[in-house]
């Protein structure tokens, strides 16, 4: 198992080469690298220039850093055509710039739209018969997170899409911060981590609180529903109503740390803590140290 560390709260504050410092100075091993401005921005064609390239392959080097994983998202389920061959064309930009950082997995998002739930289902049904013979002629292991928002939330409906194209390079990721959207505010981590089963290839491990609970969170006006807009947080382990101890307890139950796939290799246990920067230098390496813990009994 690889435990990597999400840099989204560093990327917006730091160069790339002291991003890649402050994860090697808090003990990790392993990036996971969200959207970047420089690299993979949110919904827009990647780019990747030569100079950051140079200068992200410096600092893995001297750092001896690896990068676990990119982060993606892409409209690739529409709901409008022209945005998903956008998506699609981005797709096989991705795939060259994961190729050339010797990265073979990418976590992504559904995206789309909740209000269009049965066309965005359809375009990303499109999308994929389009894009899976690259994933697999290739060597990557692409792996599907619903995400707040996307057309679809729900972690069995996902995990359903996820293993109906039967192809060793999709894989499925539990985001911990998500789970309450996933199974409607229920929280049932074992059930949602237990049917993902073999498909569960990514766990990303930040707390939330759970939406549906009455004053979680206050949201004006009041009468905004789920398709108008959601919340959620990436909070330190402990401070939200996410149960990581029945999560530690049911990964254990599944071997999570000891899964190889054959696409991508280990397993990926990424710390994804957005909320408070100056919190970091202490939160960050608790995080690496309960995973160890939990999942390797260091």
């Amino acid at each position: 198992m690889k435990i990597a560390f999400d840099v989204d709260v560093l990327a917006k504050q730091l160069s790339i080469s002291d991003m890649v410092q402050q994860v090697a100075d808090w003990g990790y091993q392993y990036i996971e690298q969200s959207p970047h401005p420089r690299i993979n921005p949110f919904y827009k064609h990647p780019l990747y220039s030569k100079e950051t390239e140079q200068e992200y392959k410096k600092a893995l080097a001297a750092t001896g850093v690896e990068i676990s994983s990119l982060i993606v998202v892409y409209r690739w389920s529409g709901p409008d055509e022209e945005q998903r061959k956008m998506a699609v064309a981005n797709w096989k930009k991705i795939i060259e710039v994961a190729s050339s950082l010797g990265v073979q997995v990418i976590n992504t998002e559904l995206s789309g739209d909740p209000k269009q739930q049965e066309r965005c289902n359809g375009m990303w049904f499109r999308s994929m018969e389009e894009l899976l013979p690259l994933f697999e002629r290739e060597g990557i292991r692409v792996e599907i997170q619903s995400h707040p928002y996307d057309f679809c939330e729900l972690n069995d409906e996902t995990v359903d899409m996820v293993k109906s194209f039967r192809s060793d390079n999709l894989g499925y990721v539990y985001s911990a911060p998500h789970g309450f959207f996933y199974d409607q505010g229920k929280g049932d981590v074992r059930h949602m981590l237990e049917y993902a089963g073999d498909s569960l290839s990514h766990v990303l491990f930040a707390d939330t609180f759970n939406q549906e609970l009455d004053c979680r969170y206050i949201v004006n006006p009041p009468w905004l529903g789920p398709t108008d807009a959601v919340v959620h947080q990436h909070l330190a382990m402990g401070e939200g109503d996410v149960n990581f101890p029945e999560i530690f307890s049911t990964l254990r139950d599944l071997d999570f740390a000891g899964k190889k796939f054959k696409v991508g290799g280990d397993s990926i246990a990424c710390v994804s803590y957005f909320g408070f920067p100056d919190k970091m230098q202490d939160q960050a390496p608790a995080a690496r140290e309960r995973i160890e813990k939990e999942l390797l009994g260091k």
